[in-house]
């Protein structure tokens, strides 16, 4: 195999050590690069260091404990995978593993190292110089090298080059790590996002006797952190109900902390108070003591009983967008006095209004994700915002629809204005009396 004493010692094979290191062999498994077809980026950078030195082939080689793998053979006629690998101990690779070091031959079959080796003769290996490629520990992934029909020198510009070109590969190999490494936590964050949003919102809206309810929620087109809305429906205590719509300023795991804290709370205190403005005063306490207002909210809440007539509440806003009920004909009021948003002041102003809903009669709680969605930047004709307007005139278009086709119409209202685009994130809450037959 040549006389060339490897630090680490010898296989029983011969062969060095090195080639079967486990962190090595994880190295070059890492790479992705096994097994697969040319490239480009590795193909250009063997045609160029065969054109510059003038030597007949160049190639860019991974090598594992049994093989050398050609990702760019350059003079070679090799296509497939199976053309483009040959035994580790049928190539020079084997001497850069065991040392970590260049190999330059001026004339294989002279050179002490290499006279003796099996491929001089059959490879036609007359001059062979190359570098090995290293992964980010330092481990020897490969090499990359050139090889001459015929024994010549090599001058020291070329050697120069073919060192710099060596690191050009493993610096592709790097970046292609790195990137896939971020793309991988990108997924990992994205999955880790949905989850956790999937726990702030309640996974089925609780049945009502007598009503009909849906729930949606729309995300920012690409959005993948956890964000700030969150919507609930609920049992309080005796006949009532209570339903609740916020938005958390900001976004990521802060914001859900806030958002677990608004709901959490919210359930407990509504046991306690009817009115909707004690609750929320509540919230406002919590949320200025456990946070130090360092981050605010906006809600809407609700609490409803049914009556023989339909439902009796009473509705409070803090900061938040009014409510809008759409009466049974289809006229759309707006519900709720505009009030302090929670979390910053230790004393806010909230007020409870009463509301009615008859059979046929529908309330809706939004997020303004809702009435400030607008087409994309850049996006042919103006970008005027949905509105308060556009959503009301939506409402009012849902003739005969339940809840749920009421938050469906709504959903695609708000998609057709934006053209499928959506800045911010958005959630709709319906509640409907069913209308008498």
């Amino acid at each position: 195999m040549g006389g060339v004493d490897f630090p680490a010692g010898v296989r029983p094979d011969g062969l060095p050590e090195a080639l079967s290191d486990p962190a090595r062999l994880a190295a070059v498994r890492a790479t992705g690069l096994l097994d697969t077809p040319p490239e480009d980026a590795f193909d250009d950078l063997a045609a160029l260091a065969a054109a510059v030195t003038g030597a007949g082939r160049a190639f860019v080689t991974l090598v594992d404990d049994r093989r050398s793998f050609w990702k760019a053979s350059v003079g070679a006629d090799a296509q497939s995978a199976a053309e483009r690998q040959v035994p580790v101990a049928e190539s020079f690779c084997y001497f850069l593993v065991g040392t970590g070091e260049r190999l330059v031959v001026e004339d294989a079959a002279a050179d002490p190292r290499t006279r003796h080796h099996r491929s001089v003769g059959p490879m036609k290996i007359g001059a062979w110089a190359g570098y090995p490629i290293l992964a980010p520990g330092g481990e020897v992934l490969g090499s990359f090298c050139v090889v001459d029909e015929y024994p010549r020198p090599w001058a020291p510009e070329h050697l120069t080059m073919l060192a710099t070109l060596a690191r050009a590969v493993a610096g592709e190999i790097h970046l292609r790590q790195s990137l896939a490494a971020s793309q991988a936590a990108l997924e990992a964050t994205a999955a880790l996002a949905r989850t956790l949003q999937d726990s702030l919102l309640p996974p089925a809206l609780r049945p009502i006797p007598g009503l009909e309810a849906a729930a949606d929620y729309l995300p920012a087109s690409g959005g993948e952190t956890v964000i700030g809305d969150f919507y609930d429906l609920f049992h309080a205590k005796g006949p009532w109900w209570c339903m609740v719509m916020g938005d958390v300023c900001g976004h990521g795991v802060e914001a859900a902390k806030v958002t677990a804290l608004a709901r959490y709370t919210l359930r407990a205190e509504a046991t306690q108070h009817i009115s909707p403005a004690a609750v929320l005063r509540r919230l406002d306490a919590a949320l200025f003591d456990q946070r130090g207002a360092e981050r605010f909210l906006t809600a809407v809440y609700a609490t409803f009983r049914t009556t023989a007539a339909g439902v009796s509440g009473r509705l409070c806003t803090a900061g938040h967008p009014p409510a809008l009920i759409r009466r049974a004909g289809g006229r759309v009021q707006r519900v709720g006095r505009t009030g302090t948003l929670l979390g910053v002041l230790p004393e806010v102003h909230l007020t409870d209004v009463r509301f009615r809903l008859a059979p046929g009669d529908a309330l809706l709680l939004y997020t303004d994700g809702a009435t400030e969605a607008r087409p994309r930047r850049g996006t042919p004709g103006p970008r005027a915002q949905f509105g308060e307007g556009g959503l009301a005139a939506a409402l009012a278009d849902c003739h005969d629809l339940d809840a749920a086709g009421i938050v469906r119409h709504l959903g695609r209202a708000v998609a057709a204005h934006t053209g499928g685009w959506s800045g911010d994130d958005t959630a709709l809450l319906a509640l409907r009396v069913p209308p008498r037959r």
